[in-house]
């Protein structure tokens, strides 16, 4: 028990220095090719419970591919999702292994054709993909060596934007509840909001436009640092202070380059930009999470995806 939670705290510690492990595994091969070893894809270690083998699985009636039923594990019922069908691979040697993830407070099991290790890599490896490349189920390019040219590289997949392709979460798409419209913050002040993932950053931006908060939305937690930088300059070229041009911060976790965690620590530790309120809005839910979330200075934790949820803790947060 002792190495375990050891090693429970070695991953924790990763946050502190911009690092994450990242689990690999190979779903086969795009339709129509054989040759060769599927693609490595990956997955944050935080957002998997376990791996256990192929089991068998409980076709619900009606369900349609890329479900492919439901398996009792331990007295708890979950869907199973055929990875390589959202992929648009076709596993050479079959589907061997259930991936059991976490994540925005729902269990679900992601059938794959093998795992292959777990890697321990610096954000600044993690890339944010080209959308009309990876269509919209890969987030970001992971480069498992350190050189810059050549080299091995990983898909990440997106697996908010999946587990929405597969199961529609409709009533998370309701705007919040009456009565909780419409925030008022500082004229020409806006919420600096970051987030990698494409259907992550549409519920927010459709909750701030609910609540009438002008926003600016970056896609990686490097690009909302620089964002910060930038507008704490016009501040100052304006004789204004910064909370006249930044109402609030409100980021992922989990984004190329830099993440959540490095973003609020470098905002914090700032005697300039530590009065700004950082939220983080993650999938990544979980008592050692959200613990960790506090150790970093965030002003508050909730958890993906939300609305009346994120609306509460805006509220909270912003100054009235």
């Amino acid at each position: 028990m002792d190495a375990f939670q050891k090693e429970i705290d070695e991953r924790t510690n990763l946050t502190s220095s911009n690092k994450f492990e990242l689990l690999l595994f190979r779903l086969g091969n795009p339709e129509g090719t054989t040759d060769k070893p599927g693609e490595l894809y990956g997955i944050n270690v935080f957002k998997i419970r376990e791996i256990v083998p192929m089991m068998d699985i409980t076709a619900a009636a009606g369900m349609r591919s890329p479900m492919l039923g439901m398996v009792n594990i331990r007295g708890q019922v979950m869907s199973v999702v055929d990875l390589p069908a959202v992929a648009g691979c076709k596993p050479g040697h079959g589907l061997n292994i259930l991936l059991i993830t976490e994540f925005a407070r729902h269990t679900q099991a992601f059938a794959v054709e093998s795992v292959e290790e777990i890697v321990r890599l610096d954000w600044s490896q993690v890339l944010p993909a080209d959308s009309n490349a990876s269509g919209n189920v890969v987030t970001s390019i992971a480069r498992l060596d350190s050189a810059q040219d050549g080299g091995r590289l990983v898909q990440v997949l997106d697996v908010e934007q999946i587990l929405n392709m597969v199961s529609p979460v409709k009533e998370q798409m309701q705007p919040p509840p009456p009565g909780s419209n419409e925030l008022k913050i500082k004229p020409g002040s806006v919420v600096l909001a970051a987030d990698d993932s494409r259907m992550a950053r549409a519920l927010i931006e459709q909750c701030l436009n609910d609540l009438k908060l002008p926003y600016v939305m970056m896609t990686d937690g490097l690009q909302a640092w620089k964002k910060l930088q930038e507008l704490a300059r016009e501040a100052e070229q304006e004789h204004k202070s910064l909370t006249d041009k930044v109402a609030m911060v409100l980021t992922d976790l989990e984004m190329p380059e830099m993440d959540g965690f490095t973003l609020t620590r470098k905002i914090k530790a700032s005697d300039l930009y530590k009065q700004l309120p950082v939220v983080i809005h993650s999938s990544l839910t979980g008592a050692a999470n959200e613990d960790h979330v506090r150790s970093v200075g965030a002003n508050g934790y909730v958890a993906k995806f939300s609305p009346p949820e994120l609306a509460a803790m805006l509220r909270k947060v912003l100054p009235p």
